[in-house]
């Protein structure tokens, strides 16, 4: 399986901006279906974006302030997040499963590698 290490995690002032990545090891990314999560303090994962054959995907709760998208020469992914809000602190992870997969996956049942992840911390 591939090994995930995110980064570009750190504090950040409300309206800012910033760029998650996450790099693969042993294995390319191209052959995996990719997302993004984050799990804010006491609360349980969520899905931030996803990436496959099929394209990006968002949840509509969160479209518009994060961009999905990946490199694979790089094999790496990113998250670019705008506009900031001190409700997006929380811890975020990159995952992956290696499936010829379309469409959204917004489960995280549904990845069955994780990064170690990276704590966002957005302050008001």
């Amino acid at each position: 399986q591939v090994q995930l290490v995110e980064s570009g995690g750190g504090s950040v002032q409300a309206g800012g901006s910033g760029r998650l990545s996450c790099v693969g090891f042993e294995y390319s990314i191209s052959e995996y279906c990719l997302a993004w999560f984050r799990q804010p303090p006491g609360k349980e994962r969520e899905v931030i974006a996803a990436i496959n054959n099929g394209g990006t995907y968002y949840p509509d709760s969160l479209k518009g302030r994060f961009t999905i998208s990946r490199e694979n020469a790089e094999n790496n992914l990113y998250l670019q997040m705008n506009s900031l809000k001190p409700e997006d602190t929380a811890m975020y992870y990159c995952a992956a499963i290696r499936l010829n997969c379309f469409g959204p996956r917004f489960r995280a049942r549904d990845y069955n590698v994780w990064g170690q992840g990276t704590q966002v911390t957005v302050s008001s």
